[in-house]
């Protein structure tokens, strides 16, 4: 970025976004960031990481929300109820994720243009991310199926995009093993979804100690022999990296989505 947009994406961040609830649950909230003008804007919803788990929250994604608002998207940041406190898990954090996308068709939010939305997701928000852009293609009563709203692309950062890999974290938020609960892990695993019929781009940092770039090479491997349409970009920095608006690592992000 610009050392003016930077000042202007900066100054957007002392203003505080619109909140949008989607649900009862204190955590049932997204927060709007809007930018400039009536729109229609294209719509990016943000999906925060943290391995599924309370205390790691949507404040994570604020800055990039602000930059993504200063070029020009409707930025949605969405929080969802995560392992521990906040009874997340399965299904309820997929239900989540699922509902603040749907809210969206109705219209609370002016000056969206549904037709152009991005899911963007870093870490285990990557992974849910995935999951959302294939929910068209979900089993009828299945958590997430019959969307109200469609994706037209995913920018995962960093995803968790093997669920087996993710360890015991992951049969936490699943509520048992591949063996025990086959079904939700062949709903929810992404490299278990393939293919996706909507364009994919992994982006991921050779120096990342959280999540493996092997991890990312997997996947776009998996998919691109599915037939999916992935893109894998890889960057020189650390997993953080990738959701910081200052780093070479988001701006090769911002690049491809910046190419739709």
């Amino acid at each position: 970025m610009t050392s003016l947009s930077l000042r202007i994406a900066w100054s957007a961040l002392r203003r505080t976004p619109k909140q949008v609830h989607y649900g009862d649950h204190t955590h049932q909230v997204s927060d709007v960031h809007l930018p400039s003008g009536r729109g229609p804007h294209p719509v990016a919803v943000v999906l925060h990481g943290g391995y599924w788990q309370a205390p790691y929250s949507k404040l994570l994604m604020r800055p990039l929300c602000v930059d993504l608002a200063a070029r020009g998207y409707a930025a949605i940041n969405v929080e969802y109820r995560r392992l521990g406190r906040d009874g997340g898990g399965w299904p309820q954090t997929f239900d989540d994720v699922a509902a603040a996308i749907d809210l969206l068709a109705d219209g609370e939010v002016q000056g969206l243009d549904l037709d152009r939305m991005t899911l963007i997701g870093h870490s285990a928000g990557g992974q849910l991310a995935l999951w959302a852009a294939g929910r068209p293609d979900l089993p009828v009563g299945a958590p997430g199926a019959i969307p109200r709203v469609n994706a037209g692309r995913v920018l995962a950062l960093a995803p968790v995009s093997d669920l087996v890999r993710a360890g015991r974290v992951a049969v936490h938020l699943m509520g048992g093993t591949p063996d025990e609960v086959p079904e939700r892990w062949a709903q929810a695993d992404p490299i278990r979804r393939l293919p996706l019929d909507l364009p994919v781009a992994l982006v991921h940092g050779t120096k990342d100690p959280t999540v493996d770039v092997q991890r990312s090479r997997a996947y776009a491997a998996a998919a691109a022999a599915a037939g999916s349409p992935v893109t894998l970009i890889e960057t020189e920095g650390d997993h953080r990296a990738l959701i910081d608006p200052t780093t070479a690592s988001w701006d090769a992000a911002a690049r491809w989505l910046g190419k739709g």
